[in-house]
């Protein structure tokens, strides 16, 4: 998992352009890769911000054939730039079930989409998702270990979270037919869907009152699922909480620094994070 932001990549070493491309465009330690980063933000945020314009009905009208060009202009640079990483690594795989592998491909996906279902063009802002490879760009990909640790953390209590959620959805049935039953049509519980649908919006404290009880026994049945509520917000946050805390506790040692004797660092720490000593 701790490859899942950052993974591991390795060119083809054969001697061809493959490792001179390879250098630019996952490098940022050259001024050719610097350049392309650069190149490629620029056109990132230039895309977006077209799907962001086309979105406006006055001017779409207007330049409606003009939007649609550069759509496929940028979609056409971005699927030969997506191709061109695959090419250039010995293990592509490892790129493109990454987490910026997905959103790379994520990125060229709504333009080809659109052509069976219209409007989907507009989820290329999608793309602002790729603006992430500034933290290499600025040297901050120090933070992605942090994220990695999120991720972790959330796999680790996914079953447990899983279990919870399954256990709510019997809740959220049983409210929901109760309220048919008790409120009826005649108060807008015209089915039981529509009845867990006002216990979903009951028990997530969100309550839009499009659909509200009005007898006695139902607002009584309401109040004991606001009270129940508050648990679905709490339950998942402790169980998350608690993994984060394990997965933490994974990536830290127990080395002691001799200086000022702080233990707790992670385990490919040089250096003490508290006096800066050198560990042997």
């Amino acid at each position: 998992m701790s490859t899942f932001f950052m993974p591991k990549l390795e060119p083809r070493r054969d001697g061809t352009w493959r490792e001179r491309w390879f250098k630019i465009i996952f490098k940022h330690d050259t001024k050719a890769g610097w350049r392309f980063d650069i190149i490629l933000l620029a056109v990132i945020l230039l895309s977006v911000f077209v799907a962001i314009i086309d979105s406006v009905q006055s001017i779409q009208s207007e330049y409606a054939v003009f939007f649609y060009a550069l759509e496929w202009l940028f979609t056409t640079a971005f699927l030969i730039e997506y191709i061109a990483r695959i090419m250039v690594l010995d293990k592509p795989s490892r790129y493109t079930l990454s987490a910026l592998g997905v959103i790379d491909l994520l990125s060229i996906l709504p333009v080809f989409v659109s052509l069976l279902f219209p409007g989907t063009q507009y989820l290329q802002v999608v793309r602002l998702l790729r603006v992430l490879r500034v933290f290499r760009l600025l040297k901050l990909y120090s933070f992605m270990h942090e994220a990695n640790v999120i991720v972790e953390s959330l796999t680790r209590s996914s079953k447990k979270i899983l279990v919870f959620m399954f256990s709510v959805m019997i809740v959220v049935t049983i409210f929901g037919s109760l309220m048919y039953v008790i409120e009826g049509p005649e108060h807008g519980y015209t089915s039981i869907p529509t009845g867990m649908y006002w216990a979903v919006v009951t028990m997530s404290t969100v309550g839009y009152g499009d659909v509200t009880p009005q007898t006695p026994i139902g607002q009584i049945i309401a109040s004991i699922l606001m009270l129940i509520g508050y648990s679905v917000i709490a339950v998942p946050t402790g169980i998350y909480a608690a993994e984060m805390v394990q997965t933490m506790k994974n990536y830290l040692d127990k080395r002691q620094c001799a200086k000022c004797r702080l233990t707790g660092h992670l385990k490919d720490a040089h250096y003490c994070r508290r006096c800066g000593e050198k560990f042997e």
